[in-house]
């Protein structure tokens, strides 16, 4: 099916915001048709899932060479522990607002109301969905380019933040392991915000005490957070 001049009018102006023509215009605009679009359509039309697929598996290969190359002198584990704060959800959502990703994206009315465009993991699904559209439209090679002239330095800023890097919670387990036959447990102490932007407190208790409090966009994060109030509590005594 071919574009409209509007359609087409919006993918132009996406690719001179990152630097890219499309050879088949038609991959990115599967790229930015959202499932609940495909749904409502009355002629068949295909929505992005498939590209978010290709898209997750290309960027933990883009990203894994990316460190193995720059990092030559980290070990294994932590070029894992890295690749997972870049190859997340977070990340990927963070990398699409650059762009302003999702207002290229179409979505059903439904899923319109309920603000679809927000929403963190279509956020993501979207920046997965692009990189996949490119790779196709191109070349392993041309993609790597592209992200690391458009990303580099929201990487290198998660590598050299500790607090999204370090894990407290094992440092903090490791800790009372060696000092308390007691267990760490961590509970949801609140929950704020819309459904698409919630901030979440976390609280990081030994049996009935309370070692910490952590704030986070995602429970795993305030935790860390948690974990990471407590442990330093304990450096500092």
């Amino acid at each position: 099916m071919s574009l409209t001049k509007d359609r087409l009018e919006k993918i132009e102006e996406f690719e001179k915001s990152i630097g890219y023509s499309f050879n088949d215009k038609a991959l990115i605009d599967v790229a930015f048709t959202h499932s609940s679009f495909t749904n409502e359509a009355r002629v068949k039309t295909k929505s992005n899932e498939r590209l978010e697929f290709l898209g997750d598996t290309i960027l933990d290969m883009v990203v894994s060479e990316y460190l193995f190359k720059n990092y030559d002198k980290k070990s294994e584990g932590w070029l894992t522990r890295t690749r997972s704060r870049i190859v997340c959800t977070d990340s990927f959502a963070k990398a699409s607002e650059k762009f302003e990703l999702t207002k290229y994206l179409r979505f059903g009315m439904g899923e319109k109301k309920q603000g679809g465009k927000l929403k963190k993991h279509v956020k993501a699904d979207t920046f997965e969905a692009m990189c996949a559209a490119i790779y196709l439209d191109s070349s392993y090679e041309r993609l790597f380019e592209l992200l690391r002239e458009n990303y580099s330095e929201e990487v290198l800023k998660i590598i050299n933040d500790d607090s999204l890097f370090l894990d407290y919670k094992t440092r903090l387990q490791e800790y009372y392991n060696s000092h308390s036959k007691k267990s760490l447990s961590y509970e949801l102490i609140k929950e704020v915000g819309p459904e698409h932007d919630k901030t979440f407190t976390m609280e990081v208790r030994l049996g009935n005490r309370s070692l910490g409090q952590g704030e986070g966009k995602n429970k795993k994060t305030a935790e860390q957070m948690a974990a990471k109030a407590a442990y330093e509590k304990i450096k500092n005594d």
